[in-house]
């Protein structure tokens, strides 16, 4: 992935080196959405040992959030090369969607991304580490620990820069679905259907968002050829890597499709896919018909 020298972001907020915000546990409260339960999955050992609406308690839209407080950047040298990657690629999905907004006569407002070590203040809460990357529709940002590209290398088998790629376009595809409308459709439904319906639910959240990262490639490919032989491939195996039943697979050693919350590896590939052949992101209306 040719991503040197690229334009960066300005929405970038690096707290790496500034200490912990918070402590304890992640308490629920505004909406967060994110890759967290594939780190728990592996690290733990326990990710379908707790309530699903434990995990989908992100999603909720909870009030009372105590103001974020800002915290000091991190000191230069602090991992940058990570930080420049990450403000290339904020920047390119910056470009596209803003792009795709306007051609629909709507306006994109870019999402802020955090860079943090262990816990951070957010408005959904403290977050953790431990969760992975997540979105933040009570701040409209991403936060990300870049550690967790480690452990989605080593311990997930998904390496690779577009690997990494594809996982801020992930979370970004949430920033998307919070401006379109749909989280908040996705939250009035909660407590009006049961756990199983919104386990299946959030499967449906997460594919959409897959597919958002696809279409986020195909017109970033398009408009850069950035993109080096492998590198598509690198991102269908990370998708393949953190499917519910892959990850239930190296976890407990068995598959229990009706606690997927983020769907089975070969929905996410082909939702990926499918935004990435297409570039549409009308083609990614995971909430119509069957999987």
């Amino acid at each position: 992935m040719k991503w040197e020298g690229g334009e960066q972001s300005s929405n970038v907020e690096d707290r790496r080196g500034a200490g912990g915000g918070g402590g304890g546990g992640f308490r629920l409260g505004g909406r967060g959405i994110g890759i967290g339960t594939i780190v728990i999955a592996l690290l733990g050992g326990w990710i379908f040992g707790i309530n699903p609406l434990t995990i989908l308690g992100l999603l909720s839209g909870g009030g009372g959030v105590p103001a974020v407080s800002q915290q000091a950047p991190a000191a230069p040298g602090v991992n940058d090369k990570a930080k420049e990657f990450l403000s290339v690629v904020l920047r390119d999905t910056e470009v596209v969607w803003t792009q795709v907004f306007q051609a629909s006569g709507s306006q994109y407002r870019a999402p802020g991304l955090v860079l943090f070590e262990g816990v951070t203040p957010t408005a959904c809460g403290t977050g953790q580490s431990a969760m992975g990357p997540f979105y933040c529709p009570g701040d409209g940002k991403l936060y990300l620990d870049t550690a967790f590209f480690r452990t989605l290398s080593q311990r997930m088998g998904a390496p690779g820069d577009f690997a990494q790629a594809y996982v801020v376009a992930h979370e970004v595809g949430h920033h998307v679905q919070n401006l379109l409308g749909i989280t908040g459709k996705v939250d009035a439904m909660r407590g009006k259907i049961g756990e199983q319906q919104m386990n299946a639910m959030s499967v449906r959240v997460e594919l959409q968002a897959d597919c958002l990262a696809g279409v986020w490639t195909h017109h970033s490919q398009k408009s850069r050829g950035w993109l080096d032989k492998g590198d598509i491939e690198e991102g269908l195996n990370a998708a393949a890597q953190i499917g519910d039943d892959t990850l239930q697979r190296k976890s407990q050693g068995r598959i229990v499709p009706e606690s997927f919350t983020h769907g089975s590896s070969q929905q996410r590939m082909t939702w990926f896919k499918r935004g990435m052949d297409s570039g549409q992101v009308a083609q990614c209306n995971t909430f119509d018909g069957k999987l």
